[in-house]
C-alpha cells in the first residue's frame, strides 16, 4: 500500500497548484513544458547540466527561436520559475519530469546515457512524496527495467514512498496551433498510485489526458506515432523517385490523393529526415524487437529509403549542373535552410548537414542562408565548416551556379529567389506557385 501521507500530500499539492514541477532538460521540449505549467498556475524549477543555458534563462534570454524572451521575463516577474544546474535543487520539486535526449549510438542502438545519468542524479536526492516521469522517447520497458532499479537504490519504494510514470512528449516545435497545453497527453503509471498522481498532474495542465494501463503501453505509443510517420514518409520518398523517372509531379499526385475524405493521410517527400524524433525513434523499436527474435522489415526498409534521400538530392544537383555543362567541382552552390523543418531554428539531425558534407566532398564551393540559423552550429555527427548565413541579395543569388532549397521557410520570397538565380533545385516543392522562370527550377 502507498504511504498515505506521501500520496495524499502530493495529490493535495497538485489540486491546489502548490506543487513545484521540476523540468529536467531545458531544450525544445522542456521549455514549452515549463511554460504550460507556469501558465496553469504552478511553479516550475528548470534543471540542466548546460551552465550556459542556465545563465541565459536567469538573464531572461531565450536560446530557442519560438520561445520568446518575454516569456522568461514574465516568469521571473511572477516568481514562478527558477533555473539551476545544482542537482540538490531537484529535492525541492514535487514532480520531476525528464526531458533529456535519447539518441542512437554509431551502431544504431539506443543510447540511454542521458536518461541513466539523470535518474542517478535524481536517486541521489529523491525524497518521499515525489513523482518522477520520463517524457523522453524510448523503447518499451525503459521505465520499469532501467529507471526503477536506479531510483530504488535510494532505499525508497515505488508506489509507497515515490511515484513513477511515463508520459511521452508530443511537442511540435514552431507549430502555433498545438502548444504543449493543447496536445492530449498519454499517461502510463507504474502502478495505481503512480497513475493517480500522474493523471492529476497532467490533467491540471493539458487539454486532455489519455490514461493507459502501463508504462510499456505509453512507451510503445510514442514509438508507434513516429514509426508511422517514418514509414509513410519513406513511401512518398520512394514514390518521388519513381515519379521523377516517369516525368510526373509527385506533389501534384499527393494533392490530388488527399482530396479523398477518407482512407488517405497526406505525407510529403523531402531531402531526408530531420529532427530528434522521426530519424531515431523507429530504431528504438527495431532494437527491442531483436531481443524478441523478430525482424522489423518495414522499419528497416523505411530507414534505408529515408537515409538515401540526401544522396538522391545530390545526384539531382549534379545532373542539373551537368545539363548546363557545369561540374559540381568548382561550382558555387547556395544551400537554403539548415533547420530540419520550416520556421524553426532546430538543426538536430537535419539532412542539410549531409547535403553540405556531400557537396563539399565533391569540390563545390558551398555557402548557405537560413533566417533562423545565423551561424552553423557544431554537430556531433558531422564535420561542420565555420560559416555564417549569407544575405539573399540579387547579386549573391546571381553569383551562384545553383541554389538548393533544403528547408521551405515561409520567410523566403521564392519568386525573388527564382528570378535572380540561374538554377534552383527544390526539394520541398517550395516554388510551386512561382510563375516566372520555371525553366530554371528542378525538383529533387
Amino acid at each position: 500500500m502507498p504511504h498515505a501521507n506521501a500520496l495524499d500530500s502530493l495529490e493535495d499539492l497538485i489540486e491546489k497548484k502548490q506543487a513545484t514541477v521540476g523540468i529536467i532538460g531545458l531544450g525544445y521540449v522542456g521549455l514549452p513544458l515549463a511554460h504550460a505549467f507556469i501558465e496553469a498556475g504552478f511553479s516550475a524549477l528548470g534543471y540542466d547540466v548546460d551552465q550556459r543555458k542556465i545563465e541565459k534563462l536567469n538573464q531572461c534570454e531565450s536560446y530557442i527561436g519560438h520561445i520568446p524572451s518575454e516569456w522568461l521575463r514574465s516568469w521571473k516577474q511572477s516568481g514562478k520559475f527558477a533555473a539551476s544546474s545544482d542537482p540538490k535543487s531537484l529535492a525541492k520539486a514535487d514532480a520531476l519530469l525528464i526531458c533529456v535526449p535519447t539518441p542512437l549510438t554509431e551502431s544504431r542502438d539506443p543510447d540511454l546515457s542521458y536518461v541513466v545519468s539523470t535518474v542517478q542524479t535524481i536517486a541521489s536526492v529523491l525524497r518521499p512524496g515525489q513523482l518522477v516521469v520520463l517524457e523522453s522517447t524510448t523503447y518499451p520497458g525503459t521505465t520499469r527495467d532501467v529507471m526503477l532499479p536506479e531510483l530504488e537504490k535510494s532505499g525508497l519504494k515505488v508506489g509507497q514512498d515515490f511515484f513513477l510514470a511515463y508520459s511521452p512528449e508530443r511537442e511540435d516545435p514552431g507549430n502555433p496551433d498545438f502548444s504543449a497545453a493543447k496536445i492530449p497527453k498519454v499517461v502510463g503509471g507504474f502502478d495505481e498510485p503512480s497513475q493517480r498522481v500522474a493523471d492529476a498532474l497532467y490533467r491540471a495542465v493539458v487539454a486532455d489526458i489519455v490514461p493507459v494501463s502501463s508504462c510499456e503501453v505509453a512507451e510503445t505509443c510514442k514509438i508507434l506515432e513516429n514509426t508511422y510517420r517514418a514509414v509513410n514518409i519513406a513511401l512518398v520518398n520512394e514514390l518521388k523517385i519513381l515519379c521523377q523517372r516517369m516525368d510526373i509531379d509527385v506533389w501534384e499526385v499527393i494533392d490530388a490523393a488527399k482530396s479523398k475524405p477518407f482512407g488517405f493521410s497526406a505525407f510529403y517527400p523531402g531531402p531526408g529526415l530531420g529532427g530528434h524524433c522521426i530519424p531515431i525513434d523507429p530504431f528504438y523499436l527495431s532494437w527491442v524487437a531483436r531481443k524478441y527474435d523478430m525482424p522489423t522489415r518495414f522499419i528497416e526498409l523505411a530507414g534505408e529509403i529515408n537515409s538515401q534521400m540526401p544522396q538522391y538530392v545530390l545526384k539531382r544537383v549534379s545532373d542539373a549542373l551537368n545539363d548546363r555543362s557545369k561540374p559540381v567541382r568548382g561550382s558555387k552552390i547556395a544551400l537554403l535552410g539548415i533547420a530540419y523543418k520550416r520556421d524553426v531554428d532546430d538543426p538536430r539531425e537535419s539532412p542539410s548537414f549531409v547535403l553540405l558534407e556531400g557537396l563539399i566532398a565533391q569540390g563545390a564551393e558551398v555557402s548557405y542562408n537560413d533566417p533562423h540559423v545565423p551561424k552553423l552550429p557544431s554537430m556531433r555527427s558531422h564535420d561542420v565548416p565555420k560559416l555564417a548565413s549569407c544575405e539573399l541579395t540579387p547579386s549573391y543569388l546571381a553569383s551562384q551556379d545553383c541554389v538548393l532549397i533544403a528547408t521551405n521557410h515561409s520567410a523566403y520570397d521564392y519568386d525573388f529567389i527564382v528570378k535572380h538565380s540561374p538554377l534552383v533545385v527544390d526539394t520541398r516543392n517550395a516554388t510551386q506557385n512561382v510563375s516566372q522562370g520555371r525553366e530554371k527550377i528542378v525538383k529533387a
